[in-house]
């Protein structure tokens, strides 16, 4: 029979096969929604990424693109395979990892595993493995090309290798194993910090190694040291080296006058130098620790040098380039995440804390034609101090959340928080709503996939509670809870067995997991779930059940009095745990057939004439498209523009240059006039007298300086200011009809002046650099906004645009006041959508399509419904019918339950003569609704938005079939809506008929 060594190894490898396949059957087949598609753009062709950069996650996922041997439609698919195949590896070292926590529990030696032990600790293995192959969140990262599939994998191996370092008995093998995991930590470091959180606890395991009689004083203190080496990683060598060189670099240019580069090629030598005489030192001395720090250091700064690749490729000017950092000074600002701002962490201030001083910190360099110039200076913010306290936890400057705190913490308007208050945030929402839920969504169950959805218990999961449009949710995945109380087994069990691998597992768990939520401090409201950051911490839980299959083995031993027994049973009692997390989450965690993140991305280029400008907003606004132009070539010629990018001095200036088929951008201003720290912020001070100025005219007296737009601030400096918010822009006729961009229906609409009015009180440097390119192009290149970057610009600029399809046209024309809907190019908008626009996979049933493919779906059907009623005021029912019948054949309740979009259709398909279609959606959009409401009602849930237009589909299905003449029907409705909410709370008191 084989022995332990090699059973395990060839286990492991079975179990690399097993979740490798898995994620390979279930992988996405193009770019997903959010990073995908901007990592994949940027792996491709080596560009770079949002601070603060994966450049070896980009080179390692560039080879696997090359699988697709120049077919550019499959190198998405080939990236994510890459995830499959990181993730897999991630499986393999944690089947050794539980069977190397296992060995220690048993306290068995190497090459000493009797057989009946060997079963156990394999059953272990397999179990603990399988679970954590078919969790939630970790096959989520699985199956896309993002950075968090890799990272899991160097968190793996990282924490395998501390385990085989520490049951390696010569001191001269140990360091050697020492020296591979810091070259891991460098690696790592190049794809995500994840892994660099284990260090703390994996210090333990150098403690309990080192002195076989530990102590708490101890062990505190080795998990403390393991908290310097985070920190001099995080602080010092991430950041440090590069700020480092930086001063030195601006000291040897600015202060001795010296070449640029000279500082950077000086410091570098000079540290090279002192490393290596430290470590020759250490040699000659014969001081072994000493030498195996230095050359972890050595190790973990080779595997940092990845970092090399993004100056490199800044220099080189690629179409994505985000933050350009091309010299010392703007890569340091990249690695520190600069532009993201921060959050006060140990200590800060209150929402509510009103700033009382401000002042200039250190200065913020750029690189000048001769020397580096102070472009800006940090600000340094006092606020009101009886409003700051330690651990702040509810900060934010942004509206929207002050709104959501208030409301979390039941305060009123101008009523402070307490300490109280700051703690119940971080234990409800921090730890409960954005660490806990999530972990009980690995291990317990989880609701569906509608946002905040929560975790399914015991009572819940026995229960048949739950409405029928959450049973068909394929989100919806119940496990019993079994996983969670395996977990809890193995954790009592090594707790009692083998304290010391406990504490140093519990350490993991909780460092990437509740220090991780601590740290990251989140805030009230996040764009997306975040789960998938906590898949350390659920890595570590999956070790725990793992090692509770051993329990239950060592508990069945005692009736079979045969361990070999015992754990074959303990293994075939508990694998199906495994196989139910595998069976509930199969069906939302397969990819095939979603392609619509893509297709949607075509549909918005698709709406553009050529050679457009097209802005932007989000992240799923934008990656899709850097994608499909990137990747698979497609609409090249249009150029995208971030609106939030267009803050800053490095993106406008990569606009002014080519992209593809893309032409450089026209702007009037200088770079001297848009470059970092001028005219960040242009104060709206409007004048007695001055109702509006010429936009043109302002844009000249902007570029030349002049004081008459200079306003005095609180320091020395000067800022410059508009002096009304109405900025008229003359509109050449004979120009404009010559080329022929207005459509022959809204001719009549034609402005020879149009008003790029000031929303706000201020003008961003991107509201800025927008009017100047509106002017400055003069009509020359179509002009676009999607509908996120239309409802975020600083400009009211809705009565000027007209729909085309998914995308909104500038034009020179103003909507009438007496027009309620907004103008839409029928005709083109109708070409469009029925010709132009794609819809893979959104009609199978069978596919997973989840919340930001229904809102995307959501987006399009409005869009239908935009289109159909601009052609029913054209008369053109056949053309209204079509396109609406088509959206319900492209995207059916079977594959995308209807929702608000398809209720607003109602009254296009009653218009259209279509009672049958417009009854049938008025079933299945009520059913649900009125399904929520009563579901809502029972559990006592707080209103969401969901439940909210669930509500006021049915206030509007009543009073629309009764004009109608489906009075029964009305009356049904009414009659439920009344019985779940009352008739005032309803909203149907409505006079009977």
């Amino acid at each position: 029979m084989p022995n332990f060594k090699q059973l395990n190894n060839i286990t492991g490898w079975v179990m690399f096969v097993i979740a490798t396949l898995v994620y390979i059957l279930t992988v996405e087949e193009t770019a997903s929604f959010w990073d995908p598609g901007e990592f994949i753009a940027v792996s491709y062709k080596l560009q770079v990424p949002h601070p603060p950069g994966a450049p070896f996650f980009l080179l390692v996922y560039r080879m696997f693109s090359f699988l697709a041997f120049g077919n550019e439609l499959e190198i998405a698919y080939w990236m994510n395979v890459g995830s499959a195949v990181f993730s897999g590896l991630t499986i393999l070292f944690l089947f050794w990892s539980i069977t190397l926590f296992g060995r220690k529990l048993l306290g068995i030696l190497p090459g000493q595993e009797t057989q009946a032990q060997t079963i156990s600790l394999l059953g272990a293995g397999i179990v603990g493995s399988l679970i954590y192959t078919f969790s939630d969140s970790f096959w989520f990262s699985a199956v896309e090309a993002e950075v968090y599939a890799m990272s899991s994998f160097f968190t793996a191996i990282v924490i395998w290798a501390f385990l085989k370092w520490d049951v390696i008995q010569d001191p001269k093998e140990a360091n050697k194993w020492m020296i591979f995991i810091a070259y891991l930590v460098g690696l790592s470091i190049g794809v995500h910090l994840l892994n660099l959180v284990t260090l703390p606890a994996l210090a333990l395991i150098y403690y309990f190694k080192k002195y076989p009689n530990p102590n708490l004083k101890g062990a505190a203190a080795a998990f403390l040291l393991g908290g310097v080496a985070l920190v001099i990683i995080n602080n010092i060598i991430i950041p440090g080296l590069p700020s480092l060189a930086g001063s030195t670099e601006i000291f040897f240019v600015n202060s001795l006058g010296l070449p640029f580069g000279s500082g950077i090629i000086f410091f570098i030598i000079a540290f090279l130098g002192a490393l290596y005489a430290a470590y020759r030192y250490s040699y000659r001395k014969e001081l072994a620790g000493l030498n195996t720090i230095l050359l972890s250091l050595i190790f973990i700064l080779i595997g940092y040098s990845s970092y090399t690749l993004i100056v490199v490729r800044a220099n080189q000017d690629p179409v994505i380039n985000e933050n350009g950092p091309k010299d010392i000074i703007s890569f340091v600002s990249y690695l520190k995440r600069e532009q993201y701002g921060y959050r006060p962490l140990l200590h800060g201030q209150y929402f509510t804390a009103k700033l009382v001083d401000q002042e200039e910190g250190d200065p913020i360099y750029r690189k000048g034609k001769d020397k580096y110039e102070i472009a800006d200076y940090q600000l340094v913010n006092t606020y009101e101090k009886e409003k700051t306290t330690i651990l702040p936890r509810i900060y934010s400057t942004q509206e929207n959340h002050k709104r959501i705190y208030r409301q979390k913490l039941g305060l009123r308007e101008g009523q402070d928080p307490t300490f109280g208050d700051n703690l119940y945030f971080m234990f409800s929402h921090q730890l409960g709503h954005m660490y806990w839920r999530y972990f009980m969504w690995n291990f317990s169950g989880r609701e569906s996939n509608f946002t905040d959805a929560p975790w399914i218990g015991l009572t819940d999961a026995l229960s048949d509670k739950y409405p029928d449009y959450i049973k068909e949710n394929k989100g919806h995945n119940n496990y019993l809870m079994l996983p969670l109380l395996l977990g809890i087994i193995g954790l009592f069990f090594q707790a009692k067995v083998d304290p010391k691998s406990f504490y140093v597992n519990l350490m993991l768990f909780l460092m990437m997991g509740v220090v991780l939520v601590l740290y990251l401090n989140s805030p009230p409201v996040e764009p997306r779930e975040r789960d998938y950051i906590y898949v350390g911490s659920f890595y570590a839980f999956a070790i725990w059940a793992g090692l509770g299959v051993m329990a239950i083995a060592q508990g069945l031993q005692k009736f079979t009095k045969n361990l070999t027994t015992a754990g074959i049973i303990a293994t075939l009692l508990t694998l199906p745990v495994a196989g139910l997390m595998a069976s509930e989450n199969w069906n939302d965690h397969n990819r095939h057939g979603r392609y619509f993140s893509v297709d949607a991305a075509r549909n918005f280029l698709a709406s553009c004439a050529p050679n457009a400008i097209l802005f932007t907003g989000g992240d799923n606004d934008t990656f899709p498209l850097w994608y499909v132009q990137e990747v698979e070539g497609f609409r090249t010629d249009v150029r995208v523009i971030v609106l939030s990018y267009f803050d800053t001095d490095w993106y406008v200036d990569q606009m002014t240059r080519p992209a593809n088929e893309s032409a450089p951008l026209p702007f009037s201003l200088a770079p001297e006039r848009y470059q970092k720290g001028t005219n960040d912020v242009l104060f709206v001070m409007e004048r007695d007298g001055l109702d509006a100025i010429s936009a043109r005219e302002y844009l000249k007296l902007l570029n030349s300086g002049s004081n008459l737009l200079k306003m005095q601030t609180g320091g020395k400096s000067e800022i410059n200011m508009v002096p009304s918010r109405n900025l008229i822009l003359e509109v050449d006729s004979a120009s404009v009809f010559q080329k022929g961009i207005i459509p022959y229906e809204f001719e009549p609409l034609f402005a020879p002046q149009i008003n790029l009015q000031i929303k706000g009180q201020y003008v961003s440097k991107g509201t800025m650099m927008l009017i100047d390119l509106i002017a400055s192009n003069n009509w020359e290149r179509p002009i676009y906004f999607n509908n996120t970057s239309l409802a975020t610009i600083g400009l009211n600029l809705e009565d000027h645009v007209v729909m085309e399809g998914l995308t909104y046209r500038l034009l020179p024309i103003r909507k009438p006041s007496f027009i309620r809907e907004e103008l839409v190019n029928a005709e083109l908008a109708y070409e469009n959508y029925m010709e132009k626009f794609a819809f893979r996979g959104m009609d199978d049933p069978n596919a997973y399509l989840d919340e930001e493919y229904r809102r995307f779906a959501s987006n399009h059907r409005s869009t239908a419904n935009s289109i159909a009623m601009a052609l029913l005021d054209r008369d053109e029912l056949d053309k209204a019918s079509e396109i609406l019948n088509k959206n319900l054949q492209v995207m059916p309740d079977e594959a995308i339950p209807y929702d608000l979009s398809n209720g607003q259709s109602v009254p296009l398909f009653f218009e259209v003569g279509e009672d049958e279609t417009a009854l049938d959606i008025v079933d299945k959009v009520s059913k649900r609704s009125l399904d929520m409401i009563e579901f809502y009602l029972a559990e006592n849930r707080d209103y969401d938005r969901d439940m909210m237009i669930s509500i006021e589909m049915i206030r509007y299905f009543i009073p629309l079939l009764e004009e109608r003449g489906y009075e029964e029907k009305a009356e049904e409705l009414r009659t439920r809506m009344e019985s779940l909410l009352g008739p005032e709370e309803s909203g149907t008191l409505l006079p009977r008929r």
